[in-house]
């Protein structure tokens, strides 16, 4: 009994226990439903309060595991069932799962949310990814949009089409109708017209017994083809004399006859109308029409007058437009005050006869370009610059106004000055350019009476000094033996009033500036002119007492030739003929690429076509010189060589042969290269390029002189790249010659010698 009292005593303690868990868990599942009613009705509260974070899997394992277990303990204890003392204190023993607070699912909310505004930091393939992302986006997004436009498109082309087939469709059906319409009014037209004409014909058949014609029917025998004819039915001649003499069609306005010629109907319908104006004009009419046809007259002819050319005119009609045209015409170009006008002929030069009769028979039937403008311009005492092109006759450019002034003088007079020095000096840079002036003077100053003596090196001194004592009017010389001449006291300069710089530019390219400016200091200052606008005016030209007359001629104006002239020249008048400095524009320039080997070579086979003597060929060097020509005399040709290693003697013995054709080549250094007349040189060799274009410019001037062609032909090394681009540009200049791709595209002939060709970065390329 007693044992039954204790187990029923712990079957209600349990019982107690039991129900206190269940009271407990229910209580904990009302709270839970109250807490979740209370977030979903306060969404701002849960919007703040951060969201609780959701359990972990163990947890809400572990708690439906034992709510399992408290289910089946309450269906245990419902039905009234007992069970083994082991089993209740094993459920004891076990740990109870004690629900979250508040505070904590606070704290749990708080921390998830801090960890998720945490900024997260993305690794380099994550970032990749993403990119491709966007990318894949943005490509998917323009793909769609352009796929919609197409669509759009193609169903906008399509209606428009289906609008056009409609629209032509309709425009067809109308134009149907209205060619049906039309149809049915011509026929309605024809109708009764058919029904007329019909009638017409029974009533003329009727009344006037006209029969119808009946069709010939042909037989077997009859002819296929009749050619009889009555002569009654010829129609080649039309009697009728209203179509014999057709009326004249008289159109009213523009209107005319196709087929006729226009002119021809204007012309007539002219001389109509004038017809018709002159019968209504009245006699006032008449005569103020005549006055005025004859003033229009007069003005016609007064203009025509006028603009005819200036060969056509005096020299008294000629106007500035007419001097303008003529400088152009002859390339003149002047500059200076005061410059009278060119000449248009020997005799328009206000020349004596004697001097006249001497150009006539030196053969200058016209006056060169450059003797035109710088003779007038030497007959008013005034100092001269000429520029022109060599071989354009500058030699007697400056002789005849010298000659001119010295045959002003009295004869009595210059017969008595002739002991005290002459009136004139010209300067030459060469012995060869001296003695060719020389021998100009003495063809124009012999028939004259003037006397003229050469100091040139080479020859005696003594037998030089020995002709100045015999006294001469005009002195002819180098620098080097004029200076020297002077020191040793064979000449004075105390009456020379004029001075002529022959080739100036290439006195001082040979280094005789000193040896010039020391020979003008012989000169007398009494007679300089002053340097103001006195000296641009003539005064007392033809007589002894001028003021000194000082005349320049170069091929090219160089900064050394303006600094010359600027110290003894006063207010020069300056001649430019043609382009400046340039070869003239008659020789063919040709240019040969080679090595130093291929030279000889090149040089025979040029040799071997054929050629016209005389010709010239230059070296750079004085033993080239020689060796070239005994080259050529071993081949059976006839040189003669020249350079300044030579005597005097021997030089003029070359140039002496081949003026008289007894030699047909010429190998010379560019001693020959400057002022040298020798007559139809046919072509002119550069065996050696010129070192510089000057030298190249006076060489190929050799040639194509006196308005007749030439040819140049250049041999070209690598050793002479320094002047490739001047060479390239001045063949390119020449209207007959060809550069050609070798030296067009030469690296050396791109930019001129001595500036910096910058190149461009790369990167700054790329960056740019």
């Amino acid at each position: 009994m007693a044992e039954n009292g204790s187990s029923t005593r712990e079957l209600n303690k349990r019982h107690r226990s039991t129900s206190k868990e269940r009271e407990h868990r229910h209580h904990r599942s009302h709270r839970d439903g109250n807490e979740k009613k209370h977030r979903h009705s306060s969404p701002k509260r849960s919007s703040k309060s951060p969201e609780p974070k959701r359990r972990q899997p163990d947890e809400i394992t572990k708690v439906k595991r034992s709510n399992h277990d408290d289910k089946e303990d309450e269906k245990t204890v419902g039905n009234g069932t007992t069970t083994n003392n082991d089993e209740i204190n094993n459920r004891n023993i076990k740990t109870k799962q004690v629900p979250l607070s508040l505070e904590e699912m606070v704290e749990r909310n708080k921390k998830e949310q801090e960890a998720i505004s945490k900024p997260k930091f993305l690794t380099k393939q994550e970032r990749e990814a993403e990119a491709l992302r966007r990318r894949q986006e943005e490509a998917d997004s323009i793909r769609k949009r352009n796929d919609e436009l197409r669509k759009k498109h193609a169903e906008f082309s399509k209606e428009g089409e289906q609008a056009a087939i409609k629209d032509d469709r309709e425009r067809e059906r109308r134009e149907r109708e209205r060619n049906r319409h039309r149809n049915d009014k011509e026929e309605e037209k024809e109708q009764p017209n058919a029904d007329g004409e019909r009638e017409e014909a029974a009533v003329k058949e009727r009344y006037l017994g006209i029969t119808k014609k009946k069709r010939k029917i042909r037989r077997l025998n009859d002819k296929k083809f009749v050619f009889d004819w009555d002569a009654g039915e010829d129609t080649a001649v039309d009697y009728n004399p209203i179509y014999k003499e057709k009326h004249e069609i008289q159109f009213f306005g523009r209107g005319h006859i196709a087929g006729i010629d226009i002119n021809k109907q204007k012309k007539d319908q002219s001389k109509f109308y004038e017809g018709l104006l002159e019968e209504r004009r009245t006699p006032g009419e008449k005569n103020r029409e005549t006055a005025r046809l004859k003033s229009d007259q007069d003005k016609d002819e007064k203009r025509r007058h006028d603009e005819r050319h200036w060969s056509d005119k005096t020299l008294e009609e000629m106007a500035d437009r007419d001097w303008r045209i003529f400088k152009e015409d002859y390339c003149i170009t002047t500059r200076g005050g005061n410059i009278p006008h060119p000449l248009r002929s020997w005799e328009e030069g206000n020349l004596e006869k004697g001097i006249l009769d001497v150009i006539k028979l030196a053969g200058y039937k016209e006056p060169s370009p450059i003797q035109r403008q710088a003779i007038p311009i030497g007959l008013q005492n005034r100092d001269v610059i000429g520029i022109a092109e060599t071989g354009s006759g500058k030699t007697a450019a400056f002789l005849i106004p010298l000659l001119a002034w010295i045959r002003s003088l009295p004869k009595v007079e210059r017969s008595i000055d002739a002991d005290n020095g002459p009136y004139a000096l010209i300067l030459a840079p060469a012995r060869e350019l001296a003695q060719q002036i020389e021998e100009e003077a003495v063809k124009f100053g012999k028939p004259l009476d003037i006397s003229v003596v050469s100091l040139i090196g080479g020859l005696s001194r003594e037998e030089q000094g020995f002709k100045l004592r015999l006294g001469c009017h005009i002195v002819i010389g180098t620098p080097g033996r004029l200076l020297d001449v002077l020191e040793n006291r064979y000449l004075t300069l105390q009456q020379c009033s004029y001075v002529i710089m022959d080739e100036a530019d290439r006195m001082i390219d040979m280094g005789f500036e000193g040896d010039v400016k020391k020979i003008l200091e012989y000169l007398p200052v009494t007679n300089q002119k002053p340097d103001n606008e006195l000296a641009e005016i003539s005064k007392n030209f033809y007589s002894k007492d001028k003021y000194r007359q000082t005349v320049m001629f170069t091929a090219t104006m160089t900064p050394a030739i303006e600094r010359l002239a600027r110290t003894y020249l006063r207010r020069p008048a300056s001649v430019y003929i043609g382009a400046v400095g340039k070869p003239t524009q008659r020789v063919e320039q040709v240019v040969i690429m080679c090595s130093e080997n291929e030279k000889r070579n090149k040089l025979i086979q040029i040799l071997e076509r054929g050629i016209e003597p005389p010709i010239m060929i230059f070296v750079n060097q004085k033993k080239a010189v020689d060796v070239l020509a005994r080259g050529l005399t071993k081949k059976g040709y006839n040189p003669c060589s020249l350079h300044g290693g030579k005597g005097q003697e021997s030089r003029e013995l070359a140039l002496a042969q081949l003026k008289q054709g007894q030699k047909d080549i010429l190998v010379a250094t560019d001693v020959a290269g400057r002022g040298l007349d020798i007559k139809d040189v046919s072509l002119v060799i550069n065996y050696d390029m010129a070192k510089t274009i000057q030298d190249y410019t006076h060489r190929i001037g050799r040639t194509g002189r006196q308005g007749k062609a030439g040819k140049a032909i250049t041999f070209l090394t690598k050793e002479d790249a320094a002047v490739f681009y001047e060479l390239k540009e001045v063949i390119l200049e020449s209207p007959v010659s060809q550069c050609p791709q070798e030296l067009l595209n030469h690296p050396d002939a791109q930019h001129k010698p001595g500036t910096v060709v910058t190149k461009r970065n790369k990167t700054a390329i790329l960056c740019t």
